[in-house]
């Protein structure tokens, strides 16, 4: 990077910051999102079940028989949880895109030599 000044070679480097914790947001959300479909899948199935018929339940390497209202009230639970997740890595990611996208403005115009760059 000669000829890029200290200020934006540190900038290029925060730039990179912030793509690396997008990607891994994305990451987490993907294994959140799939874990909400998971659980929503096993409430569809649930319905199809008898009240009074056993459920059983993975608990690590041991099956557990659980009565089918505890299992769908644990699932339901987790479910919320779990988008609670998913919305709170979404704003993460919308807040770390608009940074990204504001750096990246000023790491061009620096570049360019249209404006001196902004230290954020």
């Amino acid at each position: 990077m000669n000829g890029i000044s200290p200020k934006v070679q540190n900038q290029i480097a925060m730039l990179q910051q912030i793509q690396q914790q997008m990607q891994t947001i994305g990451a987490q959300k993907t294994q959140y999102e799939m874990a909400v479909r998971e659980a929503k899948r096993a409430t569809e199935e649930l319905k199809d079940v008898a009240e009074d018929a056993p459920v059983y339940l993975s608990v690590g390497t041991v099956m557990m028989q659980k009565k089918k209202e505890e299992v769908e009230k644990n699932l339901t639970e987790k479910i919320e949880t779990l988008e609670l997740r998913v919305k709170s890595l979404e704003k993460q990611e919308t807040m770390l895109q608009g940074k990204f996208e504001q750096l990246q403005a000023q790491i061009k115009q620096a570049l360019e030599g249209k404006a001196p760059v902004n230290a954020s």
